[in-house]
């Protein structure tokens, strides 16, 4: 009798301490950061717009952060641990960071996945530990550079006569992939590559690509036409915005972004057509919702995320937005 009440408290034993090392969160104690390096760019505020939709349909409480600086960053960890948040997503504004924020999740005890830009460690690779949901950098590059030559061709524009502004923000690598990427398809196509000028800008955003174009194209005064391209939509709007203060209209100019953003949109709701041609159309949807679920699955019922997600895109122009956004779910 004793042997077999002394197995009975072994098994209970070990129920017990099996239900206890388990993830049983209620939905409603369960509470994820999403931190993002630029708040105020309409593709953060859509992530985080289909961020708040997962929390508001798994029931979880999302804590919404923007960090523009590497010291932000470390605060917002801990203050998403004093919060007593389980896990966070990240975009951050310097990827090099990765170490330190690795080493900060683990010492807070948070979970941690990277949403758009990967972390790199101190040579410079991936952080293939920490799961990621990312953009084909290069493939959405391509498409960038394909859209921009065929219409060249369909213009009947002379390469030797055309400039191409590759605005860059070479120290994000998801930046100089996706610019790569356009040159590629473009000297495929068969553009010139001496005919490409490298502009740096100094943030990723409208201004700063303004001013670097604007300095490039002032240095070329010999381009009849002018084509141009980025890391963003902010990029190539830049560029476009200095095309014109140098005469630069619809019809010599071909700008193509990246992101399908509001701003792209406000572009094409223009009455009159602009030097912004168009823009691939990545969905924030995926990148804000399905990170979100990913990260309350992983809190709340210990399934892990897949370590790396690339998505792709569309190309929309004024003629095709709303159709293609439809089709994206957007």
């Amino acid at each position: 009798m004793m042997k077999i009440r002394f197995a009975f408290a072994l098994r209970a034993l070990a129920v017990a301490l099996a239900m206890a090392s388990a993830p049983a969160f209620a939905a409603d104690t369960v509470k994820i950061g999403f931190v993002v390096k630029q708040p105020e760019e309409p593709w953060f505020q859509d992530e985080w717009k289909y961020a708040e939709q997962a929390a508001k349909e798994k029931g979880f409480t999302l804590v919404k952060i923007g960090a523009p600086s590497g010291d932000q960053v470390l605060t917002a960890i801990d203050n998403l641990k004093a919060q007593h948040a389980q896990g966070f997503i990240i975009c951050t504004p310097d990827v090099k960071l990765g170490p330190s924020i690795v080493a900060k999740s683990k010492i807070n005890n948070l979970k941690l996945m990277t949403v758009d830009d990967r972390l790199v460690d101190g040579s410079g690779k991936p952080i293939e530990t920490v799961p990621h949901m990312g953009i084909s950098a290069s493939k959405i590059g391509e498409q960038v550079g394909e859209a921009i030559a065929a219409e060249i061709k369909k213009r009947g524009w002379k390469p030797e006569d055309t400039g191409a502004l590759r605005i860059s923000y070479d120290q994000l690598p998801t930046a100089r992939d996706r610019t790569d990427g356009a040159i590629a398809a473009l000297t495929a196509a068969g553009f010139p590559k001496a005919n490409i000028v490298n502009a740096p800008e100094a943030k990723t955003d409208t201004e700063n690509a303004f001013n670097a174009a604007n300095i490039a194209i002032t240095q070329h005064p010999n381009f009849k036409h002018w084509i141009a391209f980025g890391l963003n939509d902010e990029a190539v709007l830049g560029a476009v915005r200095a095309a014109e203060g140098r005469g630069f209209r619809a019809e010599n100019m071909i700008g193509v972004g990246i992101g399908g953003s509001r701003s792209a949109l406000n572009e094409f709701a223009k009455g009159q057509p602009t030097g912004f041609y168009g823009s691939v159309l990545i969905s924030p949807k995926r990148h804000g919702y399905e990170t979100s679920i990913n990260m309350y699955d992983w809190i709340a019922s210990n399934k892990a995320p897949p370590m790396l997600t690339l998505t792709t895109g569309k190309l929309v122009t004024r003629d095709n937005a709303a159709e293609v956004r439809k089709e994206m779910g957007l």
